[in-house]
């Protein structure tokens, strides 16, 4: 019974994570990484399409973008999706490839992305401690209802607090990670 609650802590802590790390790629750090157009959406014949699914992209250098559609016909359209984002970057075109030159940084706008960055990550550390609540009330629940000892309930809540440990130190890696990303010029 406790191992069920570990591991079913364990795999959402994991997903937290992992969901952090997918939301932290989409930061702009100043220098180019694809997954900065994961959630750009492009007016495709009528449909709401993933810009990746439309063109191939490449970092031909460190501050720029280079996307290369599959049906040149597109590329309006995926100029309109970058300029309507929020990445505030204006694309180029040479009838074949549109491109992204990835500008640098100001000091002013680094120290706004480490804010928002260790804001996120605050974010991430509540929802890890929510799932060590909710294992811990469950093996409180097993406890009352004498489907496990006093010893085994505590020994669970331990390895869930020691699961909840490890779990915040990836968080905290991951923001010290995306925090040097930003800040080197």
């Amino acid at each position: 019974m406790l191992k069920e609650v570990t591991a079913e802590a364990e795999e959402r802590m994991e997903k937290t994570v992992e969901h952090f790390r997918r939301e932290l790629a989409g930061i702009r750090a100043g220098r180019a990484n694809p997954s900065l157009l994961d959630k750009i959406r492009v007016e495709y014949y009528g449909e709401a399409t993933p810009l990746n699914q439309l063109a191939s992209i490449g970092v031909p250098e460190p501050r720029l973008l280079v996307i290369q559609p599959w049906d040149k016909t597109a590329i309006p359209a995926i100029e309109k999706a970058l300029l309507k984002s929020d990445l505030g970057i204006t694309p180029t075109n040479d009838g074949n490839v549109v491109r992204l030159a990835i500008p640098q940084l100001t000091e002013e706008r680094r120290q706004e992305l480490v804010k928002m960055i260790r804001k996120k990550t605050e974010e991430q550390r509540v929802a890890i401690r929510n799932i060590r609540r909710d294992a811990n009330d469950m093996v409180k629940s097993f406890q009352k209802d004498g489907e496990i000892t006093e010893d085994d309930a505590h020994r669970g809540t331990d390895e869930v607090q020691k699961l909840t440990d490890k779990y915040i130190g990836l968080v905290d890696d991951v923001l010290s990670a995306k925090e040097k990303e930003v800040m080197e010029v």
